[in-house]
């Protein structure tokens, strides 16, 4: 997930090396190799992606954490439109969690600027339909306005359907998600012995933040750790997970389609 970010600069080109321009062929051609030999009809309807590693990406490429962070936000429309090749109907985006928020207000500040600058790309691309998921009262005014906005002017769009988590914890979701449900329920006049009773796993579902929507089928985690970090919860109960140790700035369509091949390659049990 993007984490925190120091003032507004350029981002600072990776140093490339001699043979850069034939490992790039080199990854290219495998990548197509890789790509032709996919199960087209295994493919994931909803990814979720926990975007990690820009800051290690900047200290490696001898850059400022801003800059990591930026170079972060440009690779999310190259993701979309890998998946836009494939079948995949919705992608969800870890971008800020609520822990994040309690980041000081000079590192906080400069990377909710960031993370509004990919909204408002992401809505005036015309491609996707953009959807919050986190808890928006958390948020600064005009963080939360570019979400609104966002979701307003994109929800005519047919195209992949894109959950921005911004402020989002899986155990705030579901807290979140029983506080609704109990508030509901107190408005119809059902007591808490009646719900207790007739209580089931589609009511809580209901009242979480991606309600209507699929669960993931694949949940991808970039910069080699091996933890949801509370992403998704309730709904990555039966997902499969790929643990990609690229971190994000750097991931390439290989690695993205790497991902697709591993989990066509899995025999889903759903719990089993």
């Amino acid at each position: 997930m993007l984490r925190h970010a120091g003032g507004r600069s350029e981002e600072r080109p990776q140093r490339r090396g001699p043979y850069a321009a034939v490992r790039e062929l080199v990854v290219g051609l495998y990548a197509r190799r890789v790509e032709g030999r996919l199960d087209t009809d295994q493919v994931p309807g909803h990814i979720g992606v926990i975007l990690d590693g820009n800051r290690r990406w900047a200290r490696a490429s001898g850059g400022t954490t801003e800059q990591g962070h930026r170079a972060g936000a440009g690779k999310i429309q190259e993701l979309l439109g890998w998946c836009s090749e494939t079948d995949v109907e919705v992608v969800t985006l870890w971008l800020l969690s609520t822990d994040n928020l309690d980041r000081p207000e000079q590192e906080l500040v400069p990377l909710l600027g960031i993370i509004e600058d990919a909204v408002r790309d992401l809505a005036s691309d015309g491609r996707w339909r953009v959807h919050h998921v986190g808890t928006m009262d958390l948020l600064p005014p005009g963080t939360q306005a570019v979400l609104k906005e966002a979701e307003e002017a994109t929800a005519d769009n047919t195209g992949i359907l894109v959950n921005v988590a911004v402020g989002y914890g899986g155990r705030q979701e579901i807290t979140d998600a029983v506080r609704s449900l109990l508030a509901e329920q107190a408005e119809r006049g059902t007591s808490l012995a009646e719900l207790a009773e007739k209580l089931e796993v589609e009511h809580i579902s209901e009242h979480l933040y991606t309600r209507g929507q699929p669960d993931p089928d694949l949940v991808i985690r970039t910069s080699g750790e091996q933890r949801l970090s509370g992403f998704m919860l309730w709904q990555s109960a039966h997902s499969e997970y790929y643990f990609c140790e690229v971190f994000w700035p750097a991931f390439r369509k290989v690695d993205f389609l790497r991902a697709l091949r591993d989990y066509a390659a899995r025999h889903r049990r759903y719990g089993g």
